[in-house]
């Protein structure tokens, strides 16, 4: 049996404000072409995840936040927000599902931040045309920062 803990939630964690990325993941599946990936998202406020897809390959995301604060956002071909959502367990809204081919990213708001995520296998990195153009780039660190506080304006 996999449990998910409290201990599993903060030794994750530690790992992310470790990590120069910010976040760090506890897979729960045993290989990268397992036919479900299962795994533990530790994020910490200031890691950029880049608005994305899952097209190519096709394939729908599901994601159920454990502990913290984090902001959903779906955009359209031009990059418009259409939607955005913030899951605060404290608040009564612990999860979403992405279906697949739909531009969205995510903000953290809150240290500790762990979110359980779902999505078909097997693993595969996103390829650039799954990277939404009109969002920075990871390496281009001002872009980034003015972009993340553009989102954080918006909540």
């Amino acid at each position: 049996m996999k449990i998910i803990n409290t201990q599993l939630l903060d030794e994750t964690t530690a790992k992310a404000k470790q990590s120069p990325r910010l976040r760090m993941n506890y897979n729960f599946h045993e290989e990268l072409d397992d036919p479900v990936n299962r795994l533990l998202n530790a994020m910490e406020p200031g890691t950029y995840l880049r608005p994305h897809r899952h097209l190519n390959p096709s394939k729908d995301e599901f994601f159920l936040l454990l502990r913290g604060r984090v902001a959903v956002f779906l955009f359209d071909e031009d990059g418009h927000i259409t939607e955005k959502l913030i899951l605060d367990p404290h608040s009564g809204i612990y999860g979403a599902e992405i279906k697949a081919g739909v531009w969205h990213g995510l903000l953290v708001l809150e240290s500790g931040s762990v979110i359980y995520e779902v999505k078909q296998g097997p693993f595969a990195p996103l390829s650039p045309e799954n990277m939404a153009p009109w969002s920075p780039a990871a390496e281009d660190t001002e872009a980034v920062r003015n972009y993340m506080k553009w989102l954080e304006e918006i909540i």
